[in-house]
């Protein structure tokens, strides 16, 4: 009697610990969610300031900044949980500012002037962040679909709704290319 009364709490322990390590991993993978979110709304919030600085100098460049404009603005209009959108529509969006950045070498005044400067300087700071952020998230997204899909643990995490988080890439190769800008 005793004896199976004391298998019955270490297999009840087990399984709470399993249950806290898959609490904990989920809260790590949302919480570098949250990171990525800042640094993706530091760098909307850079956008305007950025596009209405190069309209003064390349103003029939104007293809180039509406674009920058309206993916900004289908990046802030994905659902706060939708990785996947998100990641495709940011893929999208830094493949222009890209673009807009590379405007730059055509006009050597707009090179030089400082609020240029000092907001490309911010959007590199800014797009290393969102790597470091995207690297972390995806390392705790990495971490909670290993213990989601392990063995004992997926029996844990099947029975109380834990699910695998998706990574934060971008998926279309095309994005990843370094843009070019022909005049």
């Amino acid at each position: 009697m005793f004896t199976t009364l004391a298998i019955l709490a270490a297999i009840g322990a087990y399984l709470v610990f399993i249950y806290n390590g898959l609490v904990k991993a989920r809260q790590m993978a949302e919480e570098a969610w949250s990171g990525i979110d800042v640094q993706l709304k530091r760098r909307a919030d850079l956008i305007p300031n950025l596009i209405e600085t190069v309209k003064g100098y390349a103003g029939h460049e104007k293809g180039t900044l509406e674009s920058v404009v309206e993916l900004r603005n289908k990046a802030q209009a994905v659902p706060a949980g939708d990785v996947a959108g998100r990641a495709a529509v940011e893929g999208m969006l830094g493949a222009a500012l890209g673009k807009v950045i590379a405007l730059a070498e055509a006009y050597p005044d707009l090179k030089a002037n400082e609020n240029f400067l000092q907001l490309q300087t911010s959007l590199e700071t800014i797009e290393g962040e969102i790597q470091m952020s995207r690297r972390y998230y995806n390392g705790a997204a990495r971490d909670l679909n290993v213990k989601v899909e392990s063995f004992p643990n997926n029996l844990v995490a099947g029975q109380f709704g834990f699910s695998k988080k998706p990574y934060f890439e971008i998926a279309n190769e095309a994005d990843r290319a370094v843009p070019t800008v022909k005049f």
